[in-house]
């Protein structure tokens, strides 16, 4: 087990450096534009593909990083750059941590490239889990898919939400009920290949922030996929569901809640850190502005008004980053959270993104609200970092029955 530190090695900061450049010289030049035309900006994939940025293999080296700091650092640098470009490089990371989760090695070995393409075809895929009615309350879903044991193949119908390049993904892997009765623990992951007929777009969001990201429904009516791409293979799936009926006539049902709530809490604070990188890029104009701008004959940052916000606004950030690498230490490290603390690292890290931005505006003045600067691009972005992946007010739900024990509602 590596011990915790907050001192990068030598193999860290040179991925962190290479992420920082990229970001620096790509990402940030173009973001502007993206956010503008509300579009995949796919010629930005395209070169992180040619860097070797947007690959499994890179995803996967920061992903089992033995000091948990691997993600947070990649991320933290990518959306420093831009959060809506980089949650179009990122988004793919989310289907492809479900395949490799569940999915057998015939499967990673199959769906996963496919998800990727290569540099001169880059593809995209989608992860599929909220609806409608069925948010934060996944118990709710009511996206189906039920066996055809003459054809070996599993039928889904359903709609689909919030789905990070949904429609336009070569593969998307999308979440069922097989067994409404279990709740949660009745779901099941499936592959749907592409060109699978019956699987379409539906809505495309025109969303507030984070713009250059394809956000959309999917509607899902009598798609058929072969036995093959249930994740996991049928065997485990009924093993899995028979413990589960099993635990749930003995009063289980509370540990099996809290067993799936774990998955999300090890989860949350690469978002959270995704929350860092857009408040230290906020930080960084507005410090750098207050410098620079001079009223009554003086930099405003000779004033108390502004220096103390940007005390303030440091202090949040770096404090932001102490919890996320916190959570993602003890993710890595298997410590369990008994305090919540991947909601702790999600729950501060958004609030903080969504203060900093605003006081980054403030400190521009009659500039920051305009979008000859970026800091009205990044509040605006920064308002989702409070509702995806949890709320806030679901974070400090979780955190608040942590603590005592109790079934808060």
């Amino acid at each position: 087990m590596a011990e915790f530190t907050m001192e990068l090695n030598d193999e860290q900061k040179e991925v962190r450096d290479w992420l920082h450049g990229f970001a620096a010289d790509v990402i940030r030049p173009a973001a502007a534009e993206w956010d503008e035309r509300e579009e995949t900006p796919w010629p930005v994939i395209q070169e992180a593909a040619k860097v070797g940025i947007y690959s499994l293999d890179f995803y996967a080296q920061q992903y089992f990083d033995s000091t948990g700091l691997g993600i947070p650092m990649a991320m933290e640098e990518l959306f420093w750059g831009d959060a809506g470009i980089a949650l179009s490089i990122v988004g793919t990371g989310l289907a492809a941590v479900g395949v490799l989760a569940n999915g057998t090695e015939e499967q990673i070995g199959t769906w996963i490239p496919q998800m990727y393409g290569d540099a001169t075809d880059v593809k995209v895929a989608a992860f599929c889990s909220s609806e409608p009615d069925a948010g934060s309350d996944v118990a709710s879903m009511r996206t189906r898919a039920v066996y055809d044991e003459a054809k070996d193949e599993w039928v889904i119908n359903g709609t689909k939400t919030w789905a990070t390049n949904g429609g336009i993904a070569n593969v998307h892997v999308v979440v069922a009920s097989v067994d409404p009765e279990l709740g949660s623990k009745g779901h099941a992951s499936f592959i749907v290949p592409p060109n699978t007929p019956g699987l379409a777009q539906g809505q495309k969001f025109k969303k507030h922030g984070i713009r250059a990201s394809h956000t959309a429904e999917v509607i899902l009516d009598n798609v058929r996929v072969p036995g093959s791409c249930l994740l996991g293979g049928k065997e485990k799936l009924d093993e899995r569901l028979a413990r589960a009926r099993e635990k749930a006539r003995q009063g289980g049902g509370e540990r099996l809640k809290n067993a799936a709530m774990a998955t999300f809490e090890a989860s949350r604070p690469a978002v959270g850190a995704m929350a860092v990188g857009t408040a230290r890029a906020a930080y960084e104009v507005a410090l750098d502005y207050a410098r620079t701008r001079e009223q009554f004959g003086r930099p405003i940052i000779d004033n108390q008004g502004v220096a103390f916000q940007l005390a303030d606004m440091r202090t949040q950030i770096d404090a932001a980053r102490l919890l996320v690498w916190r959570a993602s230490w003890m993710a890595i490290n298997g410590k369990p959270f008994t305090a919540a603390e991947g909601s702790m690292s999600k729950l501060f890290a958004s609030e903080t993104a969504k203060t900093v931005t605003a006081q980054a505006i403030q400190i521009l003045g009659g500039n920051g609200y305009t979008r000859e600067y970026p800091v009205e691009r990044m509040h605006r972005d920064a308002a989702i970092y409070t509702i995806f992946e949890g709320t806030s007010e679901i974070q400090r739900l979780v955190i608040a029955r942590t603590i005592s024990g109790m079934p808060i509602r």
